[in-house]
C-alpha cells in the first residue's frame, strides 16, 4: 500500500513540476519561427522532432519526466503483487491530490476551498477503497 501511495505522490509532484517546464517550452516555441502551413510532410516532421528535442533539453521538464517514468516502472512492478482493483484507484487518487497540493506549493493560482474539499473527498474515497 505504501508503495502505491509513494508512486502517486511522485507522479503528482512531477506532474506539477513538469507543467512549469512545459510553460518554459511553450515560451521558447512562441519565440521561435512558426512553421509554414504549406511546408512538406518531411519539413513538418523535422519541426516536430526539433520541438520535442527542445522540450527534452529543458531540464525543468526532462528531469521530472525521468523521475515520473521511474515511478511508472515501479507502478508496473507493484501490479505484479497487488490487485488491480486496489492499485489503480489508490495511485490515481493519490496522484490527483498530490498534483493539486504540489501545484499550490509551487504557486499556481487555485481556489483553495475547492481544492481542499476535493482532496478531502479523495482521502475519504481512498479510506473506503482500502478498508473494503
Amino acid at each position: 500500500m505504501e508503495k502505491m501511495i509513494a508512486v502517486g505522490v511522485v507522479w503528482g509532484a512531477t506532474n506539477a513540476i513538469m507543467r512549469r517546464g512545459a510553460v518554459l517550452w511553450d515560451e521558447a516555441l512562441k519565440s521561435s519561427a512558426k512553421a509554414n502551413p504549406e511546408s512538406s510532410v518531411g519539413q513538418k516532421m523535422r519541426i516536430s522532432l526539433g520541438n520535442w528535442i527542445k522540450l527534452l533539453s529543458i531540464w525543468q521538464y526532462s528531469i521530472p519526466f525521468l523521475i515520473n517514468l521511474s515511478a511508472s516502472a515501479t507502478f508496473f512492478a507493484i501490479l505484479s503483487d497487488a490487485p488491480l482493483s486496489l492499485a489503480v484507484p489508490v495511485t490515481n487518487a493519490t496522484t490527483f491530490a498530490a498534483t493539486a497540493l504540489f501545484g499550490i506549493l509551487l504557486g499556481e493560482r487555485t481556489h483553495l476551498p475547492r481544492a481542499f474539499f476535493a482532496t478531502t473527498l479523495i482521502v475519504l474515497g481512498l479510506c473506503f477503497c482500502i478498508h473494503s
